[in-house]
């Protein structure tokens, strides 16, 4: 193919395995044609549709134009590639004709040259990059869009108990929906006779009970062919493609599902733990595969549901699956949070992959005015931070690591360092193989770190050495020593003292805001001078060592 050519090629009709398996379509060979996106990939969406009179046909698009956007992990993309094959020949299994694409077009591109099959049927997309895309075929009528039926909660429910208008705040949402729903409630009270059993929840991990070991998937034809695709058209991307990790064929599913009920009767009480000893500890690893609707949230909450897992776990699981819808509603209420009145700057797209050209500058959420570039280190370079080191390593793997490291780790350590939060967005979005617009800003600029100031956090998550060292054994294997020169402490410090302004008046910060000031010049010299140290040195793309940072003390004394 030569350069800027526009390709749009009917799978069947090309080489391997995949194309062995596909059936040659027609447009007369079904009355309606249902486009399903990647993250559409359940039959229960055509089941929506089906009526006496009319026979579907089912449309699948794989744009390389959408994998190149970003720097995404290599794994994240054969997971979804993947995926999306096996779920093609599952529908043409069940007697959908099925005409899939490979195009090196948009999404919204590829649809308008499929003239002749006539109205294409869809349903609401979750990412709104792919509602842009086809939009002005929305508008021209070529597509027709329903309601989207893998959503747990509905968005009256979200308006009813949070509005519109921020602060958007959860556990509104959430009691409004388990009230809605009846999920663990007696007599129109919460089982147990709480709605939170977080308290349960926050306990660190010292080996007593032993997670079991991360499936393994067999790998089959499919598999090894997208292997290689992914390979050949995106090998200058980030990680490695191993599909014996992640789920991908409808067996696969099963399975996946079964490992997250064995973890769930320990979930709750580690699920704030994290530990170099096991990746995931309980948690489910059913992210990704939700997020593709392969697996929908109602059947993995009925499952819960129908445990007989402690209540403490079961609670925190269906919590996590609540607040995916929340942060599901925010993003849409406010355009991707463009509606949103808060402090904005021009960031630059890319999430500093060294291999991928730098994006174009727009203007994002900002609060804080964070403009430091995302170190390195987020690509696997070393910080000489045990817990950055430990919590990034996964991810250059699996493109993959639970919610805690995510937050307490990977998002507080860019926030210490006031790394701009959208270029962090960006790395979670490339590196993650669950994350997709809708649910990795607001995890990241709303949560991760200060980005739409209090619009839906009520303060910043940051935190120093202590509580890593108490969450984690991270600090056992460190050059630094948590209580005596871990720069994250100092950091923590910093951080509080440069962005002192922007908290005042916010309850929540006051008493620490009271012992920043209590510090004295002299600590708070060696606070600010260790934080232009960790700056400099992994913006560098050097390796932190105690010498160095102890050698501050002298400078500043």
């Amino acid at each position: 193919m030569e350069a800027g050519q526009s390709l749009l090629l009917d799978a069947s009709k090309g080489h391997g395995f995949f194309a062995s398996q596909l059936k040659s379509v027609r447009p007369k060979d079904a009355q309606r044609w249902v486009w399903l996106a990647y993250d559409q990939l359940h039959l229960s969406f055509l089941d929506s549709l089906k009526s006496e009179d009319s026979e579907l046909g089912v449309i699948m698009i794989e744009s390389s134009l959408k994998g190149r956007s970003m720097p995404f992990h290599q794994q994240k993309l054969a997971f979804l590639l993947s995926n999306q094959r096996h779920f093609a020949l599952e529908v043409q299994a069940q007697g959908y004709p099925v005409h899939f694409i490979s195009t090196n077009l948009s999404f919204g591109d590829a649809l308008g040259h499929l003239g002749e099959f006539g109205v294409i049927e869809s349903f609401q997309h979750a990412e709104r990059s792919l509602r842009t895309s086809i939009a002005t075929l929305v508008d021209a009528g070529k597509i027709v869009v329903h309601s989207h039926p893998g959503w747990l909660t509905r968005r009256e429910w979200f308006e009813s108990s949070v509005g519109i208008e921020p602060p958007f705040r959860m556990d509104k949402f959430y009691r409004k929906v388990r009230k809605e729903t009846g999920w663990l409630m007696e007599d129109g009270k919460p089982v147990g006779g709480k709605y939170s059993f977080d308290a349960e929840n926050r306990f660190p991990w010292k080996g007593e009970d032993q997670p079991p070991p991360a499936p393994v998937y067999s790998v089959d034809e499919m598999d090894e062919e997208v292997t290689e695709m992914v390979r050949d058209l995106f090998g200058d991307h980030p990680g490695h493609v191993d599909l014996s990790t992640v789920p991908t064929s409808k067996d696969d599913v099963t399975q996946a599902l079964a490992f997250a009920l064995q973890c769930l009767p320990h979930f709750g009480r580690y699920e704030d733990a994290m530990t170099e000893k096991s990746i995931g500890l309980f948690h489910s690893r059913l992210a990704s595969l939700t997020n593709l609707h392969r697996l929908l949230p109602v059947h993995i909450v009925e499952a819960i549901l129908d445990s007989q897992a402690p209540l403490n776990s079961v609670e925190g699981f269906l919590r996590q699956m609540i607040w995916r819808e929340y942060v599901h509603h925010v993003h849409d209420v406010t355009d991707g949070f463009r509606s949103l009145d808060v402090q904005r700057s021009s960031a630059q797209r890319g999430a500093r992959w060294q291999h991928a050209p730098a994006g174009t500058e727009q203007d994002h959420p900002n609060f804080l005015n964070q403009q430091e570039a995302l170190p390195q280190a987020y690509w696997g370079s070393t910080s000489g931070l045990r817990c950055l080191d430990a919590c990034v390593e996964p991810v250059m793997d699996e493109g993959w690591t639970h919610h805690i490291p995510r937050l307490m780790v990977l998002s507080n350590v860019a926030n210490l360092l006031d790394v701009n939060p959208r270029e962090l967005t960006d790395w979670f979005h490339a590196a993650f193989i669950d994350a997709y617009d809708w649910v990795v800003e607001p995890n990241v600029l709303g949560m991760g770190t200060f980005a739409l100031g209090t619009a839906m956090m009520t303060k910043p998550y940051v935190a120093g050495s202590a509580y890593i060292n108490r969450m984690s054994d991270h600090c056992k294997s460190c050059a630094f020593h948590p209580k005596k020169n871990c720069p994250m402490t100092r950091l923590y410090w910093a951080y509080l003292a440069r962005h002192g302004e922007a908290f005042e008046g916010n309850h929540r910060m006051s008493m620490t805001l009271r012992n920043v000031q209590r510090r004295s010049p002299e600590e708070r010299a060696l606070d600010a001078a260790t934080f232009e140290h960790v700056k400099q040195v992994l913006a560098q793309g050097k390796t932190l060592h105690p010498e160095g940072v102890h050698d501050l003390r002298q400078w500043t004394s």
